[in-house]
């Protein structure tokens, strides 16, 4: 009697610990999407000091700086060799791949008109997880992902002015490294802390961020100011640091789909920081694509 009552008051225990693991899990994913929100702003700012090539380069050689004092600070084992090959998808999707092409994509595009990308990136990671891992989400979690991005994409072509430009080879090309590098950073973030995932996967990329900053930095003009080194340091170690770490461990605690479904908010967090940070205006639309995507996110998290 007593190993059967105990058996069933821990399973309530059970319940409650898996309930708080899926809400630490969600909001840690959230502060990954806050801090990816205000990537695109601070990259236009890092554009008003540096060239396109140089941003990405120096980003990522600060970036993996930062991760690897980390790394030696606690004194991390290095990563099992069977890790390795994810952590090279990781490192050229994310830390190489979709930085550059989104840098080279903002010299001629808006924020606002970037936004599709991220806009579409939630849908693309959740099929690009569905094809790496087996996972199968339901149909209703299928529905309310492409009915968020197209919501999402209606608007932020809207804003753009409805016209496709040069940029969006860039922007669709980013989408789907990213997606590859979201899926096989949560996929090793299962088996791995998520923050030493993207520190492994920036100091892996430093052979390759070094001569690249030096090649650029002597070609590309450099005019520093406020707004270019705090735009800078943003994306190097906010966005490409701090808020993966957070981004991975919540993509570990709650699954890759479900996390990549709170990005549907990002685009609208992009466009607010755009207006405050970078004066850029957007119609009333606003507000009603904001319900329309909070509600998708509402049922994608319950399916």
């Amino acid at each position: 009697m007593r190993t059967q009552s105990s058996a069933t008051g821990s399973a309530p225990i059970a319940v409650i610990a898996q309930h708080d693991q899926r809400a630490l899990g969600t909001g840690m994913a959230a502060l990954g999407v806050a801090s990816f929100s205000l990537t695109f702003p601070a990259t236009a700012w890092g554009l008003e000091s540096f060239g396109a090539w140089s941003l990405v380069a120096v980003r990522s050689v600060v970036a993996a700086l930062v991760a690897g004092g980390c790394l030696l600070a606690l004194r991390v084992r290095l990563p099992e060799r069977r890790h390795l090959p994810g952590l090279a998808v990781v490192g050229l999707g994310v830390v190489l791949g979709f930085p550059m092409l989104t840098t080279l994509a903002l010299r001629t595009s808006t924020t606002a008109h970037a936004a599709v990308v991220v806009g579409l990136l939630p849908l693309t990671t959740a099929v690009c997880s569905a094809l790496r891992t087996g996972h199968r989400p339901s149909r209703r979690f299928w529905l309310a992902a492409v009915a968020g991005a197209a919501a999402v994409l209606a608007f932020t072509i809207g804003q753009s002015g409805g016209a496709l430009t040069a940029a969006d080879g860039y922007l669709f090309a980013a989408l789907l490294v990213c997606a590859a590098g979201y899926t096989e950073g949560g996929r090793l973030a299962c088996r791995m802390p998520g923050w030493q995932v993207i520190a492994w996967a920036l100091v892996l990329c430093l052979p390759v961020g070094v001569p690249a900053a030096v090649v650029a930095l002597a070609h590309e003009p450099v005019r520093l100011t406020g707004h270019g080194v705090v735009g800078l340091l943003w994306v190097a170690v906010g966005s490409q640091f701090l808020g993966l770490v957070v981004w991975y461990r919540g993509m570990a605690a709650i699954g890759i789909p479900r996390a990549s479904q709170l990005q549907l908010a990002q685009p609208l967090l992009t466009l607010v920081w755009s207006a405050l940070l970078l004066g850029e205006h957007f119609t009333a639309a606003a507000p009603v694509t904001a319900v329309a995507v909070l509600v998708c996110i509402a049922v994608t998290q319950r399916s």
